[in-house]
């Protein structure tokens, strides 16, 4: 909370957890990594979501393990061991940039463009809401390869990059957005102009970034859900207590049903959504080559399992602060 208050980014809390290797809990072990998987990432996010920590906590790691996985899944050896190691150790920290103003959620839409030049790559556009990049040095990048009239589906012609975030060099302007609350994360807006990266910063091949890049989305849905189903808990057993100790006419108010059925009702909810999550991460964990499990099945799954969660933790929010008002 204090955090939050004052705007400041829990960095004892980063350090701490890079520290004991919780950075890299769902990265590989050659990297310094655990070895884990999402439901290991979603199991810890949760936690710290519901240790009080909230969302303040939880958005100041979780970029640093979703936004990985494609680095992990599809990058060259060389890249990876370039970048994980030290993102691992806490050395430094990446941010996600792919939201751009004007397409929203319509990531095929995005207007960012990265053209090859020689040993480079030129990027020019607009990405928003872009969070910790203030504090981050590295950014996995989505941007249009291809112009999309050129391609035959929408989804081809943009690819994925792990770049260097250098925002002193040229052709970098960041603005820092202000914020009512979640104030312990930056967010921000980014504008490149003809920024240069090298070639060798691609992750997979050119085209193929948006099949890529659904791997670090779909991990995030598995944390994020996590985290909400930890405030949505947290929230729950304050209004318990809370009920149990505030007496009026004589008694405890957790002794009336109206107190009790709205607080066991956000319960059930929040138990459904929790299994919805973890089976979401475990169906992404088991995709691979030999698995019979589909992407459709993993994208809808972990959609599904954000939403519901999302859902159940803003009823247990909801009710936690009626019954304590």
């Amino acid at each position: 909370m204090e955090h939050d208050q004052t705007g400041e980014y829990p960095h004892e809390l980063h350090a701490a957890l890079s520290k004991d290797g919780w950075i890299g809990i769902a990265l590989p072990e050659d990297q310094g990594g655990a070895g884990l998987g999402i439901s290991e990432a979603t199991m810890m996010l949760h936690t710290i979501s519901e240790s009080g920590a909230g969302m303040a906590g939880a958005q100041s790691v979780h970029a640093n393990v979703y936004a990985t996985q494609p680095v992990a899944k599809f990058a060259s050896p060389e890249l990876r061991q370039k970048t994980l190691p030290g993102l691992i150790a806490g050395e430094y920290r990446t941010c996600f940039g792919v939201t751009e103003p004007n397409t929203g959620l319509e990531t095929l839409k995005l207007k960012t463009t990265a053209k090859r030049d020689g040993d480079q790559y030129v990027i020019s556009g607009q990405k928003a809401w872009i969070t910790n990049a203030q504090i981050a040095t590295k950014m996995i990048l989505l941007a249009r390869t291809t112009p999309i009239e050129n391609v035959k589906r929408p989804s081809e012609g943009l690819s994925l990059f792990f770049i260097d975030f250098d925002k002193s060099a040229p052709g970098v302007d960041i603005r820092q957005i202000k914020k009512m609350g979640g104030r312990a994360v930056d967010a921000n807006e980014i504008f490149f102009d003809s920024y240069r990266v090298p070639a060798d910063t691609l992750i997979g091949k050119e085209g193929q970034g948006f099949k890529i890049v659904l791997h670090g989305m779909n991990a995030e849905r598995c944390l994020i859900a996590g985290e909400a189903l930890g405030l949505g808990y947290a929230a729950l057993k304050r209004a318990v207590s809370y009920a149990r100790d505030r007496a009026v006419f004589g008694r405890p108010i957790g002794m009336n049903q109206g107190i009790q059925h709205p607080l066991a009702s956000a319960w059930c909810q929040l138990e459904a959504a929790k299994l919805a999550t973890y089976h979401a991460a475990r169906l992404y964990d088991e995709t691979g080559k030999d698995s019979i499990i589909t992407q459709h099945q993993v994208d809808a799954a972990c959609n599904s399992a954000k939403y519901l969660a999302a859902e159940a933790a803003f009823t247990a929010c909801d009710r936690a602060v009626s019954i304590t008002a």
